[in-house]
């Protein structure tokens, strides 16, 4: 028996053992860039809720349009209910309006693994002198 006889089957072996591993890392790195994306776009989301609710008259309005802001924004990445907050104090002229936006993002859900992955960011932005009037 010559050594091809003896190697014969074994790259069959060899894919049929690598071929699943390789997926699943394939996997995981799509998953892993999902949760860079959703952080990226937290990021967008929270810039965009301060910056709309910086330029608001009262703070209700702010509130409502920095929610619609975020929310905006975060309709493709969030797999649950997008949470905004106001972090600052007050709102006054002359100061910061400061708001946190959180959400779960899908994440490792797509690989089957339950793992909740909430992600939060925060965002300032100086209430604007000249603000809406109406």
């Amino acid at each position: 028996m010559d050594l091809r006889d003896r190697e014969r089957g074994l790259s069959t072996v060899e894919v049929v053992i690598l071929a699943p591993v390789m997926i699943l890392f394939i996997l995981v790195l799509v998953a892993l860039g999902q949760l860079v994306d959703g952080r990226g776009a937290l990021d967008g989301a929270a810039r965009d809720a301060a910056r709309a609710g910086s330029i608001q008259k009262d703070h209700a309005t702010a509130m409502a349009e920095a929610r619609a802001a975020a929310e905006a924004n975060l309709e493709d990445v969030c797999s649950g209910p997008v949470t905004v907050v106001q972090t600052s104090r007050g709102f006054e002229p002359d100061t910061i309006f400061t708001v946190e936006v959180s959400c779960e993002v899908r994440g490792l859900a797509m690989l089957g693994l339950d793992i909740p992955t909430t992600l939060t960011a925060s965002f300032s932005s100086p209430l604007d002198p000249y603000r809406r009037s109406a």
